[in-house]
């Protein structure tokens, strides 16, 4: 039982009821194409200044790059929703351009020109930036449960992570002698 259900239905918010959904992997065979291809085509029309600030490259020279990115990701959430066996939009998109890519086939002359260029860190800025700002309630109220423990959590986690980091790329840089 969910905290969904010991709620009284005039209590519930919406968000409890998203929360609280299941979804299977035949879910994303019920992609809305014409919503994801537009809100793709707003995320790439998004990280053209932003490759721009990012990069050296020309007007043209990103848009034909970002142009490249969203045809393999169109060609991946087609291939998702269908071909007759599941594997996640990810997985296909990135096959597309491995396949796109390979230096051994012919095309990858002609598309690796036009994506060498783009700043793939800068690509996910967009996306980081909405998942900052998608916090949800239950987030909230859990973060005011926890008080300032949480904190002191996060900033060990943190440096962890950044020493954690650092060793990792001494110890690589002290093998190759670089």
């Amino acid at each position: 039982m969910s905290t969904a259900d010991a709620t009284p239905a005039s209590e519930r918010n919406s968000a409890d009821e998203i929360d609280d959904q299941e979804f299977s992997p035949g879910d994303e065979k019920k992609i809305n194409l014409p919503e994801t291809l537009r809100d793709l085509a707003i995320v790439s029309l998004v990280a053209v200044p932003i490759q721009m600030i990012a990069t050296d490259l020309s007007v043209v020279d990103v848009l034909l790059g970002i142009a490249v990115l969203y045809g393999i990701c169109v060609v991946g959430i087609l291939l998702t929703k269908y071909v007759p066996f599941y594997l996640p939009s990810v997985a296909w998109i990135s096959l597309v351009a491995i396949a796109l890519t390979l230096p051994m086939l012919p095309w990858s002359q002609a598309v690796l020109p036009l994506v060498v260029g783009i700043d793939f860190l800068a690509l996910a800025v967009p996306p980081l930036a909405y998942a900052g700002f998608a916090i949800t309630a239950r987030e909230m109220n859990l973060m005011k449960t926890s008080g300032w423990k949480i904190f002191v959590i996060a900033i060990l986690v943190f440096i962890g992570t950044y020493v954690g980091s650092a060793l990792i790329a001494e110890l690589i840089l002290g093998l190759t002698g670089s």
